[in-house]
């Protein structure tokens, strides 16, 4: 239960931040993305402060503790290396967040403001999802040994 709990405060302090932020907005992230036209930088200073605040609690955290307050253990990622799956799936981000005004994250807040595209978008989140396991459960072999 702490752990629903603390899940539901930490998601919502992220909502309360993306929506003071503006970034919501899909014309504010659309803006960010019209270097030529209507240019609006602000979207950097939203994300220079995450990457600040995220270093900070990262080496905070990790350098003090063995595990988290309701885990075992920390699911930290092991992969390291840059393949196409990343790319392939940075790049797909890239573009649906350039065309679409929004990425996941913010998208979840707006549902609450009535953008007739917030639900679209987040269904096709979701559709993209269940294809992408679809996929990779049936398409990608597991290495022989």
């Amino acid at each position: 239960m702490h752990k629903l709990i603390s899940a539901f405060l930490i998601g919502g302090i992220f909502g309360l931040g993306i929506a003071v932020s503006g970034m919501i907005n899909p014309a504010k992230v659309l803006n960010f993305f019209d270097v030529a036209g209507t240019w609006d930088p602000s979207l950097i200073f939203v994300m220079g402060g995450g990457l600040a605040v995220a270093f900070i609690g990262y080496r905070l955290v990790l350098g003090r503790r063995k595990a988290p307050v309701f885990e075992t253990d920390f699911a930290l990622p092991t992969r390291r290396a840059i393949d196409k799956e990343l790319i392939g799936g940075a790049a797909i981000f890239g573009i649906g967040w350039g065309i679409a005004g929004f990425c996941p994250g913010a998208a979840i807040p707006a549902l609450g403001l009535g953008y007739s595209a917030t639900p679209v978008f987040v269904a096709a989140v979701i559709a993209g999802i269940v294809v992408a396991r679809f996929a990779r459960a049936r398409l990608v072999q597991p290495a022989e040994a």
